[in-house]
């Protein structure tokens, strides 16, 4: 039940900050969902760099199931990525889409690698 707990605990923070920086971001840029890609960016660092950690010193599982599973799996999401992707294709904003797309996946496999390399 504990288990449980710090996912459903870390979950809810992790959402809650996604919720923030989408809100922060959102007249930044009105054709490109940004705050999904900014808060994917601070999820993949931080999962990268709690990997890394992990690596060289075991995290206790409760630590493991609220970060890593819990905050990162709230603050990051595929499906909003996926549906904000589709909108832009849908709207006629095929080159967004696209950017959307190949930056995402390129930008994000940098900040898990990033979020390793700063945890040493």
């Amino acid at each position: 039940m504990y288990n449980l707990l710090m996912v459903f605990v870390g979950g809810g923070l992790g959402s809650l900050c996604r919720y923030g920086i989408s809100r922060m971001m959102f007249n930044v840029t009105p054709h490109f969902p940004s705050g999904t890609l900014v808060a994917n960016i601070l999820s993949c660092i931080l999962l990268g760099y709690l990997f890394g950690v992990a690596l060289k010193t075991p995290l206790a599982d409760p630590a493991k199931l609220l970060w890593m599973t819990g905050f990162c799996g709230g603050f990051s999401t595929f499906s909003t990525f996926s549906l904000e992707t589709f909108v832009l294709f849908e709207s006629g904003h095929t080159g967004y889409a696209l950017l959307n797309i190949g930056g995402s996946l390129l930008i994000c496999l940098g900040c898990i690698y990033l979020g390793i390399k700063i945890a040493g």
